[in-house]
């Protein structure tokens, strides 16, 4: 595998955004040192390309970007993932408010918390917290997959139209439009399924304790 390593200290957002775009075209990983928590980090990248964030990462990382894989060393602020098609980002630490807004596809990944709304609007792909999230979270959503392992507080899933919620924690309240179901033995296979492939290891019981949120009708 090539690699290529970006010192980010003394470059301004644009300058770091121009050196990703530059050497994802040759190179099969990038690792980004010193990032600072810049804003913007690999905004619009379209690349098939491994970028590995060493530290912590500002406003909407991975936003637009279809094809990466973005591996976050830290943490991150508002909007992270903001409007991904296709790809993958993982946050080792905690995100803040609208984590995963928006996105058509691909998976973003907050092993910590995150603010509120997360995964609002988002339209498919998948959405999977390891902590907890804030209010309104899923709001607005109109599909794919949210996937919360900690616990939600007030008006989850507020106007939800398409797309499932799953939290296996405790949830404070539900929004207009949401409505709490059983989880079938096929949910659970599935969350199984996609939770194990990014190393989440829960028991049977655990998975048979989500709870399905959902567009009332």
């Amino acid at each position: 595998m090539k690699e290529y390593v970006i010192d980010a200290k003394n470059m301004d957002e644009k300058e770091l955004n121009r050196a990703i775009k530059e050497h994802a075209v040759s190179y099969d990983k990038l690792i980004i040192n010193n990032p600072e928590s810049k804003h913007n980090i690999t905004a619009g990248l379209i690349e098939d390309v491994d970028i590995e964030i060493n530290g912590s990462a500002g406003y909407f990382v991975g936003t637009m970007v279809n094809g990466p894989k973005i591996h976050i060393k830290g943490n991150a602020g508002w909007f992270a993932g903001d409007n991904m098609t296709k790809g993958e980002l993982i946050i080792e630490g905690t995100a803040g408010d609208g984590a995963g807004q928006g996105i058509y596809g691909g998976t973003v990944i907050v092993k910590g918390n995150t603010g509120s709304r997360t995964g609002e609007i988002m339209k498919g792909g998948t959405v999977i917290i390891g902590g907890n999230s804030g209010y309104m979270t899923g709001l607005l959503m109109m599909g794919g997959k949210l996937i919360i392992l900690g616990d939600v507080t007030d008006d989850v899933g507020e106007s939800i139209m398409r797309g499932t919620i799953y939290v296996l924690g405790d949830v404070k309240s539900l929004g207009k439009n949401a409505v709490m179901k059983e989880i079938t033995p096929e949910d659970q296979n599935e969350l199984k399924e996609i939770l194990t492939e990014y190393d989440f290891e829960l028991t049977d019981r655990d998975y048979g304790n989500f709870k399905k949120i959902v567009n009332i009708q």
